[in-house]
């Protein structure tokens, strides 16, 4: 029942994440009038398929991937006439969009590159909204207002007190608990606080905050008082969601940088398996914890795609800005070769974590 459970929700979280991706090429497409052919969730033998719109729609069998396919309109006999690109006529709804056949490669480049940005742009969206839904969903907010100290807190001794607003430590910006968190690492230091004590701003110098820690020594929160919780409106959401989209992105391109500066190796990367994986434990932790794994994939992809790797859209945009600068495109020949390059590359690496993935397993 487990393995049912985990390979259904691994599905609706592939899914999902490769779905919107698709679906920003899609709207931002059919937004600019570009003709799409073809849009299609997924790779192989196709499951169901429908027409609509002047475009068909695939499932696939394998979940590990989609596509928009742009194409110019079918080619004409000799002598016969083509057919005149439609005006923009918009649809209504959501996500309007707009009716045309304009081949892709008519487009302008900034419409290109709007295109290709999309993609990305709405993996964003979905992990902001998924975010959203967690801090929604969490029984208390936590603020930066001191509430209690712990039983001989170092830091009431040197001159922290209950009611004191915490808005920077150590010259940096702090607005909800999890960002005052992360200036402490569980070590007994000095500080420099500045606090709102009494409507009044303080700089208090010398703050030493030390961890809390159960009877066995185990550290169970970096600092040695608790924070008071503030209402969960609108604004105080909002403002702990951008702080988790922020972890999470900067955790992220933080790991693309060691591994691009060899900090760490190929070997701690982790395929479609060790991703199942991941799903499964989360499965057993509950909800709350797929949604953040989902966010945390999401947001991987959005950031992966915007990376200037051939085949990637980040080459991409690479290419369509230059062309939107220069007036003049990169040479089609020149874009072949580095994205069949990018292509290998990306499939040899696909093949390596996947292998990796195998062999943890066994």
């Amino acid at each position: 029942m487990t393995g049912l459970l985990t390979g259904l929700v691994s599905l609706v979280v592939f899914g999902l994440v490769i779905l919107v991706h698709e679906l920003g090429h899609f709207w931002a497409a059919r937004h600019c009038g570009i003709r799409v052919e073809e849009f299609s969730i997924g790779f192989g033998p196709t499951i169901a398929s429908w027409q609509r719109g002047g475009t068909r729609y695939t499932l696939r069998l394998l979940p590990l991937g989609g596509y928009n396919l742009f194409s110019n309109p079918p080619e004409m006999e000799e002598g016969e006439a083509p057919p005149p690109v439609q005006p923009p006529v918009k649809r209504r709804g959501l996500f309007p969009v707009t009716v045309s056949n304009l081949p892709y490669e008519e487009a302008g480049p900034w419409q290109r590159f709007f295109v290709t940005l999309w993609g990305a742009v709405m993996n964003f969206l979905l992990g902001f909204v998924v975010l959203l839904v967690l801090v929604f969903s969490m029984a208390n907010l936590g603020g930066t207002t001191v509430a209690q100290f712990i039983d001989g807190a170092a830091s009431a001794a040197t001159g922290l007190q209950v009611g004191d607003t915490i808005l920077e430590v150590d010259g940096g910006r702090c607005r909800t608990a999890n960002s005052l968190a992360a200036y402490f690492d569980g070590t007994e230091q000095e500080h420099t606080l500045t606090v709102l004590r009494d409507g009044e701003l303080l700089t208090l110098t010398g703050v030493t905050v030390a961890p809390t820690t159960d009877e066995e020594g185990n550290i169970l929160s970096g600092v040695d008082f608790r924070v008071a919780a503030v209402p969960k409106n609108l604004r105080n959401v909002l403002a702990q969601t951008r702080e988790f989209f922020g972890y999470y992105s900067t955790a992220i391109l933080g790991g693309f940088w060691q591994l691009a500066t060899g900090q760490v190796g190929v070997e701690q990367l982790s395929g479609p398996i060790g991703t199942v994986s991941a799903v499964s434990q989360a499965v057993q932790y509950g909800w709350r914890d797929v949604l953040s794994l989902m966010a945390l994939l999401t947001i991987n992809v959005g950031i992966f795609n915007l990376l200037p790797i051939p085949a990637l859209d980040g080459c991409k945009l690479i290419f369509l800005l230059f062309e939107g600068v220069t007036g003049k495109a990169v040479p089609q020949k020149f874009q072949i070769i580095i994205n069949t390059a990018g292509v290998v590359a990306l499939l040899w690496l696909m093949l390596l974590v996947t292998m990796q993935d195998i062999t943890r397993f066994l």
